[in-house]
């Protein structure tokens, strides 16, 4: 929907733009502001507050809504499609929008109720800084996105949103005459892998430079939409909460900043993105629930010991007020992690994306909380478990069966995807990339694994285990041995309650199902294949890609 419009409101600031004749100081009103568009400044058109960064880019905010109604560089208007605003969700109703001057800073305040936006500028600078402030649930605020005019820029990402002629699920995902599927949820990238998104024609660039997400949910390797691009145009998106795959309530607070940044086709500054950006700038400005940089604290870890380091660490800090994360060196495991809010969080290590340690750390402003080594527990790490045999690594994800990486960026029924179904034997060598990396009730359930044991090995009990980082409508396995055992219906973990499996997103809650299977269970011919059938149980879901699924990380038997 384009956004909401209202009368305009009485309330305004106005101030002289650096411009501005030294005469002209004891202006007041509607003509101080229009003596300033000169250069580096801001004017009062009467809809909009126009201002001017003095360096190529000139910007239009609505007084009424907030809304960004024009964004101009070098005389070429990049801002709207099918008459659509750029704004906070969908666009604010009418607001009290404020613009004041300090300095080589212009700030324009926009108040929704107990929502509060801001825009800024800075001398010299083709970049608006951004912040969103939601204090609770009165207001939907889950994103900020920027409106791009068709026919700008080339889609160089075909795999997000383009309004493929066939709707296949839900209005929002669509399929090609090829086969190929579309959606703008597609984005391929966790939160941790890009600082940036955008377009470039090789001589202009339009990038949004994503916030610290200190405020948003779902850690450091959730997915969520980016961009998309159709006939009509395209979208940039700083995601403050998403819902679809979530795995945390959401947090409220001031989220930025996150900077739209025009450039001469490369990319945006490295100064400008999360963990790099300084503003102590914005530190004076009044911005409801900004901390500067000498109100946060840092936590540095010397070390940790216990990696598998076939394997990527991450150390993340978390509470219900903020979230923070950062690389664990590969070399021995030192982080740092700075710019965080006073508080105590839990931190996590993951091996790739699975959780193998947790703690408490207190975090102070101005002071750095440095830990000694963390010594992660073998017994923590599930690929340490003397095995049998092994479908995959616990990391996780499912990267490396069969269709994981396509998942990222298509719908499950897509022609690119390798059939869902086939039976898998352990020791040929291809068991994990036959193995489908979802498992559906209505689509692959039943799915066969063939092993040897030998006499030792069938002459007692072992453990199976099911590890899956993700479930939709309570889809969870349930396992048969030989047509003979059948193992109880696990209960279900808790999972987000959205679509997963379908929008390009395996991440859930980790979750390892373990199944007590007997010595009667198993063949006594060592020559014989032993069959372990895997279903997907669950009394909730549709059909096809919406029944009941499950995605899985890795499957062993223990020895």
């Amino acid at each position: 929907m384009s956004g909401a419009t209202g009368r305009p409101l009485g309330r305004r600031t106005f101030v002289l733009g650096s411009a501005a004749a030294a005469g002209a100081a004891a202006l007041a009103g509607p003509l101080a502001g229009t003596a300033a568009a000169a250069g580096f400044g801001w004017s009062d058109d009467g809809s909009d507050y126009v201002v001017d960064t003095g360096a190529g880019l000139v910007f239009k905010v609505s007084k009424t809504n907030g809304d960004l109604t024009s964004l101009v560089y070098k005389g070429t208007e990049y801002q709207g499609y099918g008459g659509k605003n750029s704004h906070v969700e969908s666009g604010l109703g009418t607001s009290t929008v404020t613009i004041a001057q300090s300095g080589s800073t212009i700030l324009v305040s926009v108040s929704y109720g107990t929502l509060k936006h801001y825009y800024a500028a800075r001398s010299g600078e083709n970049n608006v800084y951004l912040w969103t402030g939601k204090a609770d649930s009165s207001v939907t605020a889950t994103r900020y996105i920027v409106r791009v005019k068709a026919g700008l820029f080339l889609n160089d990402e075909p795999d997000s949103y383009t309004y493929a002629p066939t709707v296949i699920e839900s209005a929002d995902v669509f399929e090609k005459s090829d086969g190929q599927t579309r959606a703008k949820h597609y984005s391929k990238l966790r939160v941790m892998d890009y600082s940036y998104i955008g377009w470039t024609t090789g001589s202009v660039g339009l990038w949004i430079v994503r916030s610290n997400h200190e405020k948003a949910s779902g850690g450091p390797f959730y997915r969520s939409l980016l961009r998309h691009q159709s006939a009509d145009g395209g979208g940039l998106y700083e995601i403050l909460y998403y819902g679809e795959n979530q795995t945390e309530s959401e947090r409220y607070g001031l989220q930025g900043p996150y900077v739209i940044a025009l450039t001469d086709g490369g990319a945006p500054s490295p100064s400008l993105y999360p963990g790099t950006l300084t503003t102590s700038w914005a530190d004076s400005l009044g911005i409801s629930g900004y901390v500067a940089a000498g109100g946060r604290g840092r936590v540095a870890g010397v070390g940790i010991t216990g990696r598998d380091t076939a394997y990527p660490y991450t150390v993340g800090l978390a509470n219900s007020a903020a979230q923070y994360w950062g690389s664990a060196r590969s070399s021995d495991g030192y982080f740092s992690i700075a710019g965080v809010l006073p508080g105590t969080y839990t931190l996590t290590v993951f091996k790739g994306e699975l959780a193998v340690y947790t703690s408490s750390v207190t975090v102070s402003a101005g002071a750095t909380t440095t830990l000694n080594t963390i010594a992660v527990p073998s017994s923590n790490d599930p690929g340490n478990a003397t095995a049998i045999w092994r479908i995959n690594n616990w990391d996780g994800t499912p990267g490396g069966f069969k269709n994981a990486d396509l998942m990222t960026y298509a719908h499950p029924s897509d022609v690119r995807a390798a059939s869902w179904t086939g039976n898998v034997v352990v020791g040929s060598g291809t068991e994990t990339s036959a193995f489908p990396c979802y498992l559906w009730k209505d689509v692959n359930s039943g799915i066969v694994v063939y092993f040897k044991l030998t006499a030792a090995q069938a002459a007692a009990a072992h453990t199976l285990r099911i590890g899956v980082t993700t479930a939709y409508a309570n889809g969870r396995p349930q396992v048969v041995v030989n047509d003979t055992w059948t193992s109880a219906v696990p209960a279900p973990p808790t999972q987000p309650s959205t679509r997963s499996l379908t929008v390009g997103s395996y991440r859930g809650n980790n979750h390892t199902f373990t199944y007590s299977v007997p010595a009667s269970a198993w063949l006594t011919d060592t020559s014989a294949y032993n069959t372990l059938k895997i279903y997907v149980v669950s009394g909730s879901g549709t059909t096809s890609y919406l029944s009941a699924g499950t995605s899985i990380d890795a499957i062993d038997l223990l020895a």
